[in-house]
């Protein structure tokens, strides 16, 4: 069994996801578009006062950069990969999201 075999939807959909977090990625990076980061985007003023923000821009950038990286490769390699490929990359994503989680709380405050 390949991923091919589990994929039910078309690919154009996952270049679009891809192009989507690049481009998010880019712009959190440079230091700009905090604003875009769910939970600080409503914080008070006083509770976004506790955070750097260029700091927490790129901890966030990052991450979405490490998850847009490999996701052309699962696409890519869709007919030849095993299935379990599918279910590590899933695995990957928690992990990244739990560090950048935690990454978020810890060294991005002042």
């Amino acid at each position: 069994m390949t991923i091919k075999d589990l994929r039910t939807g078309p690919d154009w959909i996952v270049w679009i996801v891809f192009v989507i977090l690049v481009t998010i990625s880019v712009v959190l990076l440079s230091g700009h578009g905090v604003n875009l980061i769910a939970g600080y985007s409503t914080a008070s003023e006083e509770e976004k006062e506790k955070y750097d923000e260029k700091k927490l821009g790129r901890v966030i950038g990052a991450g979405l950069l490490a998850i847009a990286f490999f996701l052309p490769f699962v696409v890519l390699g869709q007919a030849l990969l095993p299935a379990w490929i599918a279910y590590a990359f899933l695995g990957f994503i928690i992990a990244d999201s739990t560090v950048v989680i935690i990454l978020a709380n810890t060294i991005c405050k002042k």
